[in-house]
């Protein structure tokens, strides 16, 4: 599955199909809740996961947790969510040692983890890899969805 912004205006509506046709796709227990973010610095990981957040009916969503790693949200329809920014992690003993296993393998929660590749070895088969990639032309954002 593949989305394209043209421009930020668009972010809203992208991330409310995103969440429409990703996060509310299939059975209930088959759901993907588990997403791993990648794309070079400034490409709009953390503004498109941010609105998500926001199309999930989180209100006072926080900027990027680059600093304090996780931000924690609750959602009255969706439930737990973990926004992680691991960027600043140099190994995954690290990740261990904010407690990121508990986190990322609760069973209810949504995760969504930008810079993935730093604890590539902790992520299980059932997270979905969402890629961002920049037309340098036309400046469109591509985001391609693989499970």
């Amino acid at each position: 599955m593949e989305y394209r912004i043209q421009d930020l205006h668009q972010l809203p509506l992208v991330a409310r199909l995103f969440r429409d046709e990703v996060l509310l796709a299939g059975k209930e227990k088959t759901k993907p809740k588990k997403f791993a973010f990648v794309g070079e610095m400034g490409i709009g990981k953390t503004t498109f996961i941010l609105e998500l957040i926001r199309q999930m009916g989180v209100s006072g969503v926080e900027g990027s947790p680059t600093y304090s790693l996780v931000n924690e949200y609750h959602s009255e329809k969706f439930g737990e969510i973990f926004h992680f920014d691991l960027y600043r992690i140099e190994s995954e003993e690290e990740a261990f040692d904010i407690g990121i296993e508990e986190m990322i393998y609760a069973d209810n929660a949504y995760c969504f983890i930008e810079w993935p590749e730093r604890i590539h070895n902790l992520l299980t088969s059932e997270f979905v890899w969402v890629h961002f990639t920049r037309d340098e032309e036309s400046g469109f954002r591509t985001l391609n969805v693989k499970s």
